[in-house]
C-alpha cells in the first residue's frame, strides 16, 4: 500500500464529520491525493446496508445482526474503494471504520458478542490490514447527543437509531473508544472534541503533521 489510511471514531455528535472534511481541506492545500468515505455508506451497497443499520427502531436488529451487516459493508468498501485507493497513493479519510463495530456491538451492547468472535469476523472480512492512524474524538455522551438531537432537526431523513438509546448504552460506548485506544496507542489517538471546531482540527492538524511528517 502506498497511500495512508486514516479513519476518524467516536460516539454520536463528536464531530468526525466537520473534521474530517477539514482535514480533507488541509491535505489538498498539501498537494495530496484523497478519497474521502465512511462506513456504513462508503459505496453503492454500503447505501443500502447504512439504511437498514441506522434507520428506523433501535430492536429491529439485534448485536450479532448488526455486527455481521457492517462486516459485510466493509469488506465491500476495502475491495471497491479503500484498497485501491491506497494502492495509487491516495491517502484515505474514512468517518468510521472497525474500532466503530468493536465500541459499539461488543461494549455498548455490555459484551452480549464475544471479542473472540468479532476479532474472528475481523480477520475473515479484513486480514492484517489496519488504518495507519485513528483519530478518536471524545466527548460526554450528553453533549454529543445533544448535538445530534439538535442537527436532526428539520431533517426530512433522520438517521437517529442509535441516538434512541439510553444514555448508559452511550456512556459504555465512550469507554469503549477509550478501551480500545489503550489498548493500541502507537495506531489511535484521543482527542477532546469538547473544545471549538478550530481548536479540534488544530489538534487534528498537529497529530497528522507529526505522525506523518507533512
Amino acid at each position: 500500500m502506498k497511500g495512508r489510511f486514516i479513519t476518524f471514531e467516536g460516539g454520536e455528535g463528536c464531530g468526525k464529520s466537520t473534521q474530517i472534511k477539514l482535514l480533507y481541506e488541509y491535505l489538498k492545500r498539501k498537494d495530496k491525493d484523497i478519497v474521502l468515505t465512511k462506513e456504513p455508506g462508503g459505496t453503492d451497497i454500503g447505501l443500502e446496508l447504512r439504511r437498514i443499520l441506522v434507520e428506523g427502531e433501535v430492536s429491529k436488529l439485534d448485536a450479532s445482526a448488526e455486527a455481521l451487516l457492517f462486516f459485510a459493508d466493509r469488506r465491500i468498501h476495502l475491495v471497491q474503494k479503500v484498497w485501491p485507493a491506497l494502492a495509487q497513493g491516495c491517502w484515505v479519510l474514512s468517518d468510521r471504520f472497525a474500532d466503530s463495530t468493536m465500541a459499539y456491538q461488543y461494549y455498548a451492547y455490555h459484551e452480549r458478542l464475544s471479542k473472540t468472535d468479532l476479532d474472528m469476523l475481523y480477520r475473515f472480512a479484513v486480514g492484517d490490514f489496519k488504518p495507519d492512524l485513528t483519530l478518536i474524538l471524545d466527548l460526554d455522551p450528553q453533549i454529543g447527543l445533544a448535538r445530534s438531537f439538535k442537527k436532526a432537526e428539520g431533517m426530512a431523513q433522520k438517521e437517529l437509531r442509535n441516538e434512541s438509546r439510553a444514555l448508559e448504552w452511550h456512556q459504555r460506548l465512550r469507554q469503549g473508544f477509550l478501551q480500545i485506544a489503550q489498548a493500541e496507542p502507537q495506531r489511535c489517538v484521543v482527542l477532546d472534541a469538547n473544545q471549538s471546531i478550530e481548536a479540534l482540527h488544530a489538534d487534528v492538524v498537529r497529530t497528522v503533521s507529526e505522525r506523518f511528517k507533512i
